[in-house]
């Protein structure tokens, strides 16, 4: 028997009750919808209603698209192995991502902030493929001293270069994916048999399907490849400000984008999820709150009410770099994902409202999640676990020091902490009582430093993709 701890949100009644909510917001609001191309998909159902560019869904169609989208998605690595289930199959695990799409870089050692650029989405893509509790890449930053119609492809390309992780793939440009896809091909062969990329798209909160994520699906599910549809909201500005009601419009959302990716292609691998955060009047932007962490398990759980891959938020946009303010949320987020229902958590290591990203918190988040993965396994309770036999051989006023168990768990219970030393109080004064912060700066400097040497080895695949790509943008 396992001990497991889990946090439960929602009743089986509540579940119904938001999904009836959402349900009137789609049947008397509806959504608004961009692109002709999208409301003609949307007209091939008798279950739609269309005012203007508005579109009311029918119960009966939002029913029918649950029922029809996969309840589990396997997701590859570039060798063609499987990664991991999200989903049905995906068991108790939830699966992390490093990245965001960022402007800023934040150095380690200064902390000082510089302009994203090529050379910092290949390091810290190599940085990603390093740490072992990161799933998945995503994209990391729009490099600076790309062309603007090129960024995509360099992105992308540097990330494939540099991992060999799944990809998740945050494409800025109008009419880019289906070349995005077509540079994946030249370099890895089919993408669509075992997917390992997976783009990621976003309506426009409140109630708006935008043109460029209709887009975008449509490409992906042509190809057949899974995506990830998931809202973005500051509860108070772009939703309500009550949890209740930003929780019934955020999944009124994702309810509307899965009807849509179903009437596109029934049985498209779709995974729902949503990023909710607070409005904060002070700075005028986002920020994480126990609010907007409850609205993301809150999420989760109507996904699996519903049996849909689910995608979460990654609990990175506060902070000035891995300090106290981060490590405050990262805690909070990554355990609540892990003993939640969190599917993936795909954007791990931005600061300043994601405007900056930081491989020390990169690095620094990476042992949170090792921690709150491992809290989650819980323990063992069953005979062999208890071991009665060796209780009664040590009797009273022994010790356990070379016990049988102890001798077979020494592994375990001699592991030092990957990023901080293990010291007394006599040897820190020794050591001129160095902080926390300084000894997290010198580590991950060194770890960084390996992931920057081990990126050359890319070097030769970068090249290919690049004289491929100044081809196609030469026809």
């Amino acid at each position: 028997m396992n001990v497991r701890p889990s946090l439960q949100l929602l009743s089986e009644e509540q579940k119904a009750e938001v999904h009836r909510y959402s349900v009137r917001i789609l049947e008397d609001t509806g959504i608004e919808v961009e692109s002709d191309e999208a409301l003609a998909i949307f007209r091939k159902s008798d279950a739609v209603i269309v005012r203007d560019r508005v579109v009311c869904l029918k119960e009966e169609l939002i029913d029918h698209a649950i029922k029809c989208a996969p309840s589990n998605i396997e997701v590859f690595n570039k060798a063609g192995d499987t990664a991991f289930h999200l989903g049905k199959k995906q068991g108790g695990e939830t699966y992390f991502g490093i990245g965001v799409t960022t402007t800023w870089f934040q150095d380690i050692e200064s902390s000082q902030v510089e302009l994203f650029t090529r050379k910092h989405m290949q390091h810290s893509s190599r940085l990603g493929d390093h740490l072992d509790n990161y799933s998945m890449v995503s994209t990391l930053g729009i490099p600076s001293d790309v062309e603007a119609n090129k960024v995509d492809f360099y992105s992308a390309l540097d990330m494939y270069a540099n991992t060999s992780k799944p990809l998740v793939l945050l494409i800025s440009g109008e009419n880019r994916i289906n070349d995005v896809f077509e540079l994946l091909s030249f370099l890895h062969g089919d993408i669509s048999e075992k997917p390992f990329c997976i783009p990621y798209v976003n309506p426009i909160t409140p109630l708006v399907l935008n043109k460029t994520t209709t887009d975008k699906m449509v490409a992906s599910i042509q190809s057949r490849i899974p995506l990830m549809f998931s809202n973005y909201s500051m509860y108070g500005g772009s939703s309500p400000a009550t949890p209740g009601g930003s929780l019934a419009l955020l999944n009124a959302e994702l309810l509307a984008g899965l009807v849509f990716g179903q009437l596109v292609r029934e049985g498209s691998e779709i995974i729902l999820g949503s990023l909710p955060a607070a409005f904060n009047m002070n700075t005028m932007g986002s920020s994480y709150t126990p609010v907007s962490y409850l609205l993301n398990l809150a999420c989760a759980e109507m996904m699996s009410f519903y049996e849909i891959p689910h995608c979460g938020t990654s609990g990175s946009v506060n902070g000035r770099g891995a300090d106290l303010l981060a490590a405050e949320n990262l805690w909070f987020n990554h355990l609540s994902s892990c003993i939640g229902k969190i599917g993936c958590a795909p954007f791990v290591g931005s600061n300043f409202d994601s405007l900056a990203f930081s491989p020390a918190k990169a690095i620094f988040s990476n042992q949170i999640i090792g921690k709150a993965r491992k809290f989650a396994k819980g323990f063992d309770l069953n005979d062999e676990a208890v071991n009665l036999r060796e209780i009664g051989a040590v009797g009273h006023g022994g010790d356990y020091f070379t016990s049988e168990q102890t001798l077979a768990s020494l592994h375990e219970l001699g592991h030092s902490d990957e990023l901080w030393s293990d010291m007394s109080l006599h040897v820190w004064k020794e050591q001129g009582m160095p902080s926390a912060e300084e000894e997290l700066t010198e580590r991950a400097s060194e770890i960084y430093a390996r992931a920057k040497k081990d990126s050359e080895d890319a070097m030769d695949l970068i090249q290919k993709g690049e004289e491929y790509i100044e081809r196609q943008q030469a026809l």
